[in-house]
């Protein structure tokens, strides 16, 4: 796998080419496998003999992955991610509250609020720079699903540029050893003081439960827990949103026609998030899981204790799954009967927060193109910075001409 990261699709073609799982080498020379064909990764996301815990990592458990290494987080954070069977049901159960169906619905008001006050900002800040390009990233995409995930764990507004920042070095897979085991200090660091904040001054937000909880009753959610919870939260819950809302703008943007086809009534914006997550994952291969025996899948065998990546980007374009058109950028797929992406897993690990990435992401898109019906991206694709990773999937900036 490149560490540097770069838009995956030509490669994941290769792959996909040669078979459904591939072996690939991680940084730091460690073999692991990738399943890439999305029936292949639907099998292996719910199989009853793969594993989310550490404990079945066999190079990790032999002393042979060191300190430092830029995945070992994914493997080692002990939260719902990395939790199997009765654990996995414990943590997630307590955070899953916070994702019912009306909660989310009742964050929609103030997901409308925040997106129009991002627009008034953007639209200042265009101003600002004489009608020139402006990063809609930087003004738009990124502050909402930050503001949002931090409103609702309770995470003061001091806090929130440092936690993308560090949440950015955390996911980076060209990082150094010393990079990396700093920046996992940090965010330990920062959420540890999020969560005596919330100790010292409980609110009405999920942190405060969580402790709660923790004080109640110990043993249901450890200080490591809690830690490791948020540290989950604070990243699923904006850098994936991030990404979507920023691939979205792109797809849209070098697809005039189909965002024609929005603005006349003929698909949803709905259907702009989910051809989005197929098209163009935002996340492309998320670390890890294990089999806990060796496992044949769509006819290669994935030795037990195997690291394996779950190959978002590449299954979104499976021509196996998704017909003969699967790289084509087309809104009127869902108008009839397709098979549905796999961008937001399946199985036990489903995204708890899919349904809030989907709101936010559908009211931002609504609302950005009925301000600016005319937005475009300022320079070429190939002018764009790619994140400096192969699990995000996305653009470091997106400099756009409101119009």
């Amino acid at each position: 796998m490149d560490p540097a990261g770069g838009c995956p699709h030509a490669a994941n073609a290769r792959l996909l080419a040669r078979g459904a799982v591939a072996p690939v080498v991680l940084p730091g020379d460690v073999e692991a496998m990738a399943v890439i064909g999305h029936d292949a990764l639907k099998e292996f996301l719910s199989h009853p003999d793969v594993a989310k815990g550490a404990t079945h990592f066999t190079a990790l458990q032999e002393g042979l992955i060191p300190d430092g290494w830029p995945l070992k987080t994914f493997a080692t954070v002990q939260g719902m991610t990395t939790a199997d069977g009765d654990d996995h049901r414990r943590l997630r159960s307590l955070v899953s509250k916070a994702f019912t169906t009306r909660r989310v619905e009742a964050l929609r008001g103030r997901v409308e609020e925040v997106t129009a006050e991002l627009l008034d900002g953007l639209e200042a800040a265009g101003a600002k720079d004489g009608g020139h390009a402006v990063d809609l990233r930087e003004h738009f995409a990124l502050p909402l699903p930050m503001g949002v995930i931090c409103e609702l764990l309770g995470v003061d507004p001091q806090y929130q540029d440092q936690l993308h920042h560090l949440s950015n070095q955390i996911v980076a897979t060209d990082i150094s050893p010393e990079d990396a085991m700093a920046a996992n200090r940090d965010i330990v660091a920062v959420l540890g003081a999020v969560a005596a904040s919330r100790t010292e001054r409980p609110g009405e937000d999920l942190t405060s439960a969580l402790i709660a909880v923790r004080e109640e009753d110990g043993d249901r959610l450890s200080g490591h827990e809690l830690i490791g919870t948020l540290l989950l939260m604070i990243i699923a819950g904006h850098e994936t949103t991030l990404n979507l809302i920023t691939n979205a703008v792109r797809a849209l943007c070098r697809h005039r026609d189909q965002l024609e086809l929005v603005q006349n009534g003929k698909a949803s914006w709905a259907d702009v998030v989910e051809e989005t997550l197929r098209w163009d994952s935002p996340v492309s291969f998320f670390p890890f899981r294990y089999p806990t025996r060796d496992l044949t899948v769509d006819g290669t065998v994935i030795p037990r204790g195997t690291p394996v990546l779950a190959g978002y980007s590449a299954a979104g374009r499976d021509k196996a799954a998704h017909g003969a058109d699967a790289d084509v950028f087309d809104l009127t797929r869902y108008t009839g009967p397709a098979t549905r992406h796999l961008s937001l897993g399946h199985g036990a690990h489903f995204c708890l927060g899919s349904s809030l990435a989907r709101m936010e992401a559908t009211i931002a898109l609504e609302r950005l193109f009925t301000r600016f019906p005319d937005l475009d991206v300022a320079v070429t694709e190939a002018e764009l910075p790619r994140h400096a990773s192969f699990v995000g999937n996305s653009v470091q900036q997106l400099p756009v001409t409101l119009g």
